[in-house]
């Protein structure tokens, strides 16, 4: 119990480098209650924009060379070294001055942890991810194709206006699975390994990925740098994530056969990805849910021909993504109560 602000510290003790169990704690309830505001300052949207202005300012240094592939590649290399650096540094002058700052007086105790614990709260996506879901499940429900396909877009790098009713739903799933690594496990993880600077770093290796981590024309050696360093961030993450489903996956159908069915199609299905990390949670869910994902999609126009992960056993799409949604919650839950033991285990040691 807090008796008085001087218990703040002790019940909230956190370094640059660490986080506590009880922060952590607070942190993933306040995602889980406000989510992310628009009106409110998000340090993804600003890595976002400094990664807009740098490649812009990269882009017209343009050189004349055979070795233009290569040259592309340092300018990459460049961008994620910048983004990711200043982003692990500045969050640690910042951590670090929020600390300062609570030994200073009560009112400033109380302002740098409440702060504190929403800046850990932006590293953490489970409510947009559920929300982003659920809007697109209801408009398929409300048979609003349309806005279904609207929705999906703002979710998916695929081209959504042509999606059937069953491609939104199967879309819908995949990315569930898969940003529930991005937006939820992979996180919490690095706040656990090396706290706030670490999980925000992750953010922006993620965030570059998502910007510029493309195999086009564009970004096809321009954004290599950024898609190898996020392969090599979410290889942990990921295999956590598709074990998290397997274990939840009883909540489905209360039955060990669909934990049979969640493990087994994450062992076999789970390296057919094109992506190293995004087909273990995704096969994992697929063998969950009884559903198969994957097969080609359209990304600006062009077809791209992706494995099939899964096994038909429900056609029932619309049951099979509210599903899904459980699984993502109850998955994020155990997710935070094992990182919840392992902080304090990291405590007590």
């Amino acid at each position: 119990m807090i008796n008085s602000l001087q218990d703040i510290p002790l019940i909230l003790h956190s370094s640059a480098l660490s986080i506590s169990p009880v922060l952590l704690i607070l942190a993933f309830l306040l995602d889980l209650a406000i989510g992310d505001p628009g009106w409110l300052p998000h340090p993804v949207r600003i890595m976002g924009s400094a990664i807009s202005r740098i490649e812009i300012y990269l882009r017209k240094w343009e050189v004349g060379s055979k070795k233009w592939e290569v040259i592309e590649k340092f300018k990459g290399i460049f961008l994620v070294t910048t983004i990711v650096g200043m982003t692990l540094i500045t969050t640690w002058f910042i951590v670090r001055i929020l600390l300062h700052m609570s030994l200073t007086s009560h009112f400033l105790l109380l302002a740098s942890y409440v702060l504190l614990i929403y800046l850990t709260s932006t590293a953490i996506a489970a409510r947009e991810l559920i929300n982003s879901a659920r809007a697109v499940i209801k408009a398929v429900k409300n048979s609003s194709i349309k806005s279904a396909r609207e929705r999906l877009s703002m979710i998916v790098g695929r081209d959504t206006h042509a999606l059937t009713e069953k491609e939104i739903l199967k879309a819908t799933m995949e990315s569930l699975a898969e940003n529930l690594s991005d937006g939820v496990i992979a996180p919490v993880f690095y706040l656990v390994v090396g706290g706030l600077p670490l999980a925000m770093a992750y953010k922006a290796i993620n965030t570059l990925d998502s910007m510029v981590g493309y195999k086009n024309d564009r970004y096809m050696h321009f954004g290599w740098a950024a898609a190898r360093l996020d392969d090599i961030a979410n290889y942990i993450p990921a295999r956590i994530t598709g074990l998290l489903i397997v274990m939840v996956s009883f909540l489905v159908s209360r039955s060990l056969f669909t934990v049979h069915c969640s493990l087994f199609t994450m062992l076999r299905d789970g390296r057919k990805h094109l992506s190293p990390n995004s087909g273990m949670p995704e096969a994992a869910m697929a063998g969950a849910l009884g559903i198969r994902m994957g097969g080609p999609s359209a990304y600006g126009g062009i077809v791209i021909e992706k494995p099939y992960i899964g096994n038909v056993r429900t056609e029932d799409y619309s049951r099979a993504s509210e599903q899904a949604i459980t699984i993502v919650k109850a998955s994020s839950l155990l997710g935070i109560a094992t990182a919840i033991a392992v902080l304090f285990l990291k405590g007590w040691a």
